[in-house]
């Protein structure tokens, strides 16, 4: 009954899994142990040139030297924007999804309006939202003032530049997290819902004790999802305010340390291992909290 037949039909498939394992170990795996080891060396971005082992010092300089002040701030920036994405973005696509899977009457045409940000992609997105937050003719601008008697400089204030890109960053991935969301939606069976309608549920009862418990795993991945995207985002900053007025992230200063900064590739290599130790931290204790979750329910 197999279905690669016997003998050497039998390691088909291991055979051809060695054509991605080969792309993996060269175009992932490889990289990233090379960016470990460079975080230990002072290599520079310089073709031939030499490269020598300086232990910790990346790590010292990163956090103790020069400007560290920015990169402390960097990862505070960073942590914001991984919990308000996090927890706004699944909020607000669970609630779509829900509404959503009512049946309403054009459930399709809502599905692809809330998804068409995923698709236009980030240089589009910075385009429009550029244009709507524009400080002097922004349509957005003279709601502020027709409403409020209120004018801001957006991407260019000091004060609320973050908090616009967050709010773009969700505007532009909700529609990823709804469509998980209503997959898991849509897998709850009918007849739960019957008979929780019999024993007189309520709504709210209904979603918290049969909706909620079932979707667990979308949660989980949706979850996981925003925090690797949110603690690895540098294209809409980079698209919208460059960095400037307080909205770097480390993500971005890896970015401009390696393709903007200095020649030396060791303190950004030593800003990627720090990042990705932050991300694994966050996504391990979120993994074993929400398979936890899952156990209980």
């Amino acid at each position: 009954m197999y279905p690669f037949g016997k003998g050497f039909s039998r390691y088909v498939p291991f055979l051809l899994l060695l054509i991605p394992l080969g792309l993996y170990l060269i175009f992932y795996f490889g990289p990233s142990m090379m960016t470990v080891i460079y975080s230990f060396t002072d290599v520079k971005n310089i073709p031939g040139s030499s490269m020598k082992f300086v232990g910790l010092d990346n790590y010292y300089d990163l956090f103790f030297a020069g400007n560290s002040g920015e990169r402390w701030r960097s990862i505070l920036n960073t942590l914001i924007f991984m919990f308000v994405v996090t927890i706004v973005q699944n909020g607000v696509a669970l609630f779509v999804a829900v509404l959503i899977n009512q049946r309403l009457r054009g459930d399709y045409f809502y599905r692809a309006v809330f998804f068409l940000p995923v698709v236009l992609g980030v240089a589009v997105v910075a385009l429009i939202w550029g244009m709507m937050f524009d400080p002097l003719s922004g349509p957005v601008n003279m709601l502020y003032d027709w409403l409020f008697g209120y004018k801001d400089m957006f991407f260019s204030s000091f004060t609320h530049a973050f908090g616009y890109i967050i709010f773009v960053q969700i505007w532009m991935y909700m529609g990823y997290s709804m469509l998980i969301f209503l997959a898991g939606l849509q897998s709850v069976p009918k007849d739960l819902y019957e008979a929780g309608y019999i024993d007189g549920t309520t709504k709210w009862q209904s979603f918290r004790h049969i909706t909620f418990p079932l979707i667990a795993p979308s949660f989980t991945v949706n979850m996981l999802l925003s925090i690797i995207g949110a603690m690895s985002t540098f294209d809409i900053i980079l698209a919208t305010t460059d960095g400037r007025f307080n909205t770097r992230t480390m993500a971005y200063d890896v970015y401009k340390e390696t393709f903007r900064g200095s020649l030396e590739m060791g303190l950004p290599s030593a800003l990627s291992v720090v990042q990705f130790l932050i991300i694994l931290a966050f996504v391990v204790v979120a993994v074993k909290q929400m398979r936890k979750r899952e156990v209980e329910q």
